[in-house]
């Protein structure tokens, strides 16, 4: 039942978002400005030798474009590290959603985002559903908007594969100070519709400044919370990341 499901949300998904990109093509001949993506790369690598040989690499890729009607982000994120040649980091992470405007502050949106987190012995978790969101600000400096809708998550944790219902409750913040300066914070909960006490938490806060044009130095806070993690694993992942980003 649901992998039918599924086939239903992605055909609609593929035709409303080929209808979108038609929508927005007519509007770039009319205007002659068309929609632009802005796109970024982020490194981050941390070495420690003496006491204790430590390496910790990150690296991100990050792209969206706005219209007047859509708006879509995707975004893929990794970290690999090491103590004393022991693995104590693993994971690689996508995420893609696309919003489709009806007002100017509400709208559908749908979400899809992956998982791997071979420490957590999480083997990959992909969730994916549509949604309603709303702008609650929406300045030329500052956006929040919240969000809500129902997920279909597909997951092997600790060897075991499941798959089940959740609702999603998330909010997206962003504000910036000056040019080439900006904070932001997301955070979303997924509880499991037949059993609640079932869930997970991500969260995320930055903060970058521009160097030059094109490279800026980012600082990001995340948490992730699984509320039944795999056995013999913590609930809690906490990761804080430093990373010089260039910007295109």
């Amino acid at each position: 039942m649901q992998m039918r499901i599924l086939a239903v949300l992605g055909l609609f998904v593929l035709t409303t978002c080929a209808r979108a990109g038609e929508a927005d093509r007519t509007a770039d001949v009319s205007t002659n400005k068309p929609p632009k993506w802005e796109s970024s790369l982020a490194f981050g690598l941390a070495l420690t030798s003496g006491n204790s040989d430590t390496l910790l690499t990150t690296a991100a890729f990050k792209s969206r474009r706005k219209s007047a009607e859509n708006e879509f982000g995707f975004g893929v994120d990794g970290a690999y590290g090491e103590n004393n040649s022991v693995k104590n980091n693993e994971t690689l992470h996508g995420v893609g959603q696309w919003n489709h405007l009806f007002t100017e502050r509400g709208y559908g949106y749908f979400n899809v985002e992956g998982l791997h987190d071979g420490i957590a012995d999480l083997q990959y978790r992909f969730t994916l559903g549509p949604g309603a969101g709303y702008y609650f600000i929406k300045t030329t400096n500052t956006a929040l908007a919240g969000e809500f809708g129902p997920s279909i998550i597909f997951q092997r944790l600790g060897g075991v594969d499941t798959s089940y219902g959740s609702l999603r409750l998330a909010d997206r913040f962003e504000h910036k100070l000056s040019a080439g300066a900006r904070v932001w914070e997301r955070a979303e909960i997924l509880p499991q519709v037949t059993k609640f006490e079932n869930f997970l938490v991500n969260a995320e806060v930055g903060a970058e400044a521009a160097l030059t044009k094109t490279f800026s130095l980012q600082v990001t806070l995340q948490d992730n919370f699984v509320n039944q993690p795999a056995p013999g694993r913590k609930d809690n992942d906490v990761k804080l990341i430093s990373s010089l980003v260039y910007r295109f």
